[in-house]
Formats: structure tokens, C-alpha cells, sequence
């Protein structure tokens, strides 16, 4: 039947035929994917049109509740006092740079402070009758107490915390320091640079090191600029470092002499401090065994010898 079929003279026309239905189908099939895939996008582009108006409206609505609170702190602040600079520090010190963060801290403040109040007193008819006279009183001191201090203590806790990533962070930029300052890089070009190195391990410092060199930029002195790095961080050991960083441009020695030196001593007091931790390890190890471990070791020692006479006993009274 192939060989008929190759024999007959109308071969070139069945030819032209089936490359013509080919590519007919083909040209339908490109048009079908086309059109499939502009559906497709269109589909994906209407979802993100409504996802983005979904995170405006969100975000809309948390700058509305951000501003009634900044109206809040602000109506219960000073803005000139001493005690709300103090405060600005330490929130700039956490990571909170607005210039709204401490009247939105003051806020959030006096809502913990008033919402758990208004909640006893609603909820108080319903077991009040069941507390002694007395216990209105007591909840209400206990609450104000906890809401008044529960904002401080976390915002210490989150400063401890990054305190901790500072000096752990510390030695590896002074390395990253010296290395640069000795690959030929400027002592600004040096912090740029490390700063965008730090920025995935420890992106706190990272942050502190770019504020830093916006304001070397800005025109600022740069023993002033890393003074201001130190007061931010808190650490003596940055301190130590603008201080030399001061004095070895007074007297014009060599900055990565200075650095070289600097970066050893980090060096040698992050090993000090891995091994205080190690020598202190024991010490906190005595109240975990003396609590867990010990009573369910002389458990396991003690319990087939109390077995043994529970049935001697038994036996010897029957």
C-alpha cells in the first residue's frame, strides 16, 4: 500500500496539502498559546493590581493608627525635655530611627497603660463578687505597674540583645577594616565597603556604619562621626577606637598600623570572652543536675531495690 502510495501521480499535491494542514494546525495551536498565555498575564496582572491595593489600604490604615498614636505621645510629652532626648537615644541606639519613634513609644505607653484598666473595670461585675474587697484595688496597682514598666524592659531587653550582636559583630569588622585600609582603600571608602559586607551576617552594625558615612559625607568631622558611632553602640571597645582613630590623625601615624593593632586586641578579647563563658558553663550546669538529673538517676538505681522489698514484704506477711 506504501509503495502505491509513493506511485501515484498525485503525490506532490498530497504533499503540499499535508504541510499546508500542518501548518495550519501548528499556527492555530501558536495562536491558541498566545492567547493562553495573555490570559495568564492578564489573570497575574489583575492579582497584583489587587494585592497592591490590598497593601495600600493596609498600609493606610497603619499610618492612620501610627498617627494617632504619635498624637498621643506628642499631647503627653515635652519635646524640649531631657528626659525624651534620652529616650530618642536609646530608641535610635535599638534600630528605631523615625523621628516619631519616641512619641509613638510614649503612646504605645499610655494605650497599655489605660486599655487593661478599662477591660478590669468592664469585666470586674462578672467575678467581682467572688474577690475579696480589696482585689479591685490590687489588680488594677498590678496592671499599671506591669504596663507602665513591660515597655522599658522590652525595649532593654532588644538593646542588651544588640548590644551582644555589636560585640560579636565588632572583631569581624575590624578585620574586614584592616584588610581593605591595607588593600589601598581610604579610611571612608574602607567603612562604605564593610558596611556592605556586614550588611547580611550583622545588619544593625551594617546600618550604624552607613549612618556613619552619610555623615562623614555630609561634611561632619570624622573623629566627631565615630564618636557618634560609639555613643550609638554603647561599647567601650568602639570608644577605644575612635579615640585612637582621633589621636593617629592628630599625630599622623599610619591608620592601618592602627587598625592592625586595634583588630588583635578585639581579637584577643573575643578568645577572653569564649573562654569565660566556657569556665563559667560548669557553674550554671550544678542547678540542672541537681534538679533534673540527679532525682531521675537515683530513681532509675533506686527503684528496682524498693520493688525487690515491696515483695518480700508481701510475701513474708502472707
Amino acid at each position: 500500500m506504501l509503495a502505491n502510495l509513493l506511485n501515484t501521480p498525485n503525490l506532490p499535491v498530497i504533499s503540499i496539502l499535508a504541510i499546508v494542514a500542518l501548518s495550519a494546525i501548528a499556527y492555530v495551536a501558536a495562536k491558541v498559546a498566545k492567547v493562553v498565555d495573555t490570559n495568564k498575564k492578564m489573570a497575574q496582572r489583575l492579582e497584583n493590581d489587587a494585592a497592591r491595593r490590598t497593601r495600600a489600604n493596609g498600609q493606610s490604615a497603619s499610618q492612620k493608627r501610627d498617627q494617632l498614636i504619635e498624637k498621643l505621645g506628642r499631647r503627653f510629652s515635652d519635646p524640649n525635655s531631657e528626659a525624651l532626648n534620652k529616650l530618642r537615644a536609646r530608641l535610635f541606639k535599638a534600630g528605631y530611627y523615625s523621628k516619631a519613634a519616641p512619641y509613638l513609644f510614649i503612646g504605645f505607653r499610655f494605650i497599655a497603660l489605660i486599655v487593661p484598666q478599662v477591660i478590669l473595670l468592664l469585666t470586674w461585675p462578672l467575678y467581682g463578687d467572688k474577690l475579696p474587697g480589696n482585689a479591685l484595688m490590687l489588680a488594677s496597682g498590678g496592671l499599671a505597674v506591669i504596663s507602665f514598666v513591660a515597655p522599658s524592659f522590652m525595649l532593654d531587653k532588644k538593646l542588651g540583645k544588640l548590644e551582644g550582636q555589636y560585640r560579636e559583630g565588632f572583631p569581624d569588622m575590624m578585620d574586614l577594616m584592616v584588610a581593605c585600609v591595607e588593600a589601598g582603600l581610604s579610611l571612608d571608602g574602607a567603612v562604605q565597603r564593610v558596611s556592605e559586607e556586614l550588611t547580611q551576617r550583622y545588619p544593625n552594625l551594617s546600618d550604624h556604619l552607613k549612618i556613619m558615612n552619610l555623615e562623614t559625607r555630609a561634611g561632619r568631622a570624622r573623629s566627631e562621626a565615630w564618636k557618634n558611632f560609639a555613643d550609638r553602640l554603647g561599647l567601650d571597645e568602639a570608644r577605644a577606637l575612635a579615640t585612637m582613630l582621633r589621636q593617629s590623625e592628630e599625630l599622623g601615624t599610619s591608620v592601618g598600623e592602627t587598625l592592625r593593632v586595634f583588630a588583635n586586641d578585639m581579637r584577643e578579647k573575643r578568645m577572653l570572652y569564649a573562654e569565660e563563658k566556657a569556665l563559667a558553663l560548669p557553674a550554671k550546669l550544678v542547678v540542672p543536675l541537681i534538679l533534673f538529673v540527679f532525682p531521675s538517676l537515683l530513681t532509675v538505681l533506686m527503684l528496682p531495690a524498693v520493688v525487690r522489698m515491696i515483695d518480700v514484704m508481701a510475701a513474708t506477711s502472707s
